[in-house]
């Protein structure tokens, strides 16, 4: 092989870089090493260049680093923590690069933490792969041509999707490919910014990153005719004949210690129409079917123990939604949380009037169970607008809470047999073709406790999760491309 290899490393000084400079230059391939540097009165080192630049998230650098290159291939590491590569790992990566015809390469790789190490497994990319967080570990690989074709298509000057706009770029021309194997390992070093990752979120409350991120999205589904305009087939409310203007649903297992709380807030509600309170029980062994019955001499309170055994919540949402005394609006609770106040209902209602929506979202705050408020508090996902909100809801990785759907239209869609992005996958359904509502009032309260689904998760199980949503957007996304196509043949 006489492939070479320029490395772009961030920068703060000599004891940060030294030993990464080190193992690099032990490397097969590597040809130059360059600093990226924030810092006015930073100085080249160990023989190394310097790019400075105002922001290591912003697209000049990128561009920067696309005018600098000289090598077949280019390795971006973007932590400052000390990158040890594998044995023959610049082989690996020049190997696959070549027989793949891949635009960028990452692989699973180690982390060491306090002297610990530990496997960090990551996901493979799909077509759907848009959120902005996805995890390709701290070293991004190349192919140099690909990058500067990329980066001559940049045409808006990010300051914090700088990366995300390339890789989106990159993916519309060349594969992205996730390489299986372990091929370097990530040693977080005493450093006053150890272990930050120079691409990541500033501050994730920061407005202008969502902003940026973005229009970065959807320019990108513009791109790939995936876009979808701010026109919404319109609901008409007469469908079906229903006894309650609503109903909440809750699918429960073995929540004893909570569920009590979640139907006295159901029951509290102060509503000018009927409703109910449906709770599919999947099969709890630990006292909450008891819980429940203690409720069920209100006859708004309907108890359903499902006669299948391989319901997931999904499942459960759907015998819910299809029960012949559903509502017309059928609004989420989950039996870990409580409603706000006693107008949540009401407030959602409303709203589905008020957007002719086919599904309504609320505002939560983040709480312990005996509802103090804990960090980062109001949870309004303002990203969702009416403008662009549908397509947005690619790039982000949920919807918020509270949720409620029009029964006539969730009905016809149903909700996926999963207890994980099952409320994700019917909201992207559903945003295809009507308007979503907001409410950005706090509605809800969502309680965090070591029994939580999403309490603790290992790296695999986080995996899983986050793999099966990149499906859900990938299906989503072809539909979507689809529905322009056949919509543009009809013109």
């Amino acid at each position: 092989m006489n492939a070479t290899i320029h490395c772009f490393i961030p920068y703060i000084d000599e004891s940060q870089v030294s030993a990464t400079v080190s193992a690099l230059r032990e490397c097969d391939f590597v040809g130059k090493i360059t600093l990226l540097a924030t810092s006015a009165d930073a100085e080249p080192c160990f023989g190394c260049d310097i790019i400075k630049t105002d922001s290591l998230n912003s697209s000049a650098t990128i561009k920067a680093i696309a005018e600098a290159a000289d090598a077949d291939y280019i390795l971006l590491y973007t932590k400052y923590n000390t990158l040890e590569p594998g044995y023959f790992a610049t082989d690996r990566f020049v190997t696959i690069a070549r027989d793949s015809k891949a635009g960028m390469l990452y692989s699973d790789h180690y982390t060491i933490v306090d002297g610990k190490k530990s496997n960090a497994p990551v996901i493979d990319y799909q077509f759907g792969s848009l959120r902005d967080d996805f995890d390709f570990g701290p070293l991004l690989f190349f192919n140099t041509e690909y990058y500067k074709l990329a980066a001559a298509g940049i045409n808006k000057e990010y300051k914090a999707a700088g990366l995300y706009d390339l890789r989106l770029r990159i993916s519309r021309i060349a594969p992205v490919v996730h390489i299986n194997e372990y091929l370097y390992t990530d040693v977080t070093v005493e450093s006053k910014r150890s272990g930050e990752q120079i691409f990541d979120y500033v501050d994730p409350k920061n407005r202008f990153v969502q902003i940026e991120m973005e229009e970065a999205c959807t320019d990108h589904l513009k791109a790939v005719d995936g876009y979808l305009k701010p026109v919404f087939d319109k609901i008409e409310f007469d469908r079906g004949d229903f006894a309650n203007e609503a109903s909440v649903i809750i699918p429960v297992r073995n929540r004893v210690r909570t569920i009590r709380d979640a139907i006295r807030s159901v029951l509290k509600q102060k509503t000018d129409f009927p409703f109910n309170l449906i709770i599919i029980d999947n099969h709890s062994t630990d006292g909450t079917s008891e819980a429940i019955e203690e409720f069920t001499s209100d006859p708004r309170v309907i108890h359903i123990i499902p006669a299948r055994e391989d319901l997931g919540i999904g499942g459960c949402w759907n015998v819910g939604a299809n029960h012949p005394e559903a509502g017309k609006f059928c609004i989420q609770l989950d039996s870990d949380d409580v409603y706000y106040d006693e107008n949540t209902i009401a407030k959602v209602v409303k709203a589905f009037y008020d957007n002719n929506s086919a599904m309504v979202v609320g505002t939560y705050m983040l709480t312990d169970l005996d509802l103090n408020i804990l960090p980062p508090g109001v949870i309004d996902h303002k990203e969702w607008t009416p403008e662009n909100g549908r397509n947005n809801a690619l790039r982000i990785n949920g919807f918020g809470a509270p949720r409620a759907f029009y029964t006539p239209v969730v009905r016809e869609i149903k909700i996926p047999n999963t207890s994980y992005g099952e409320d994700y996958a019917v909201g992207l359904a559903v945003s295809r073709h009507y308007q979503i509502g907001r409410i950005f009032d706090v509605i809800y309260c969502c309680r965090r406790w070591e029994d939580n689904s999403d309490h603790a998760l290992d790296i695999t199980k986080t995996n899983a999760n986050n793999l099966y949503k990149d499906r859900i957007r990938t299906w989503e996304l072809e539909a979507r491309i689809a529905m322009n196509k056949e919509a543009k043949q009809n013109d």
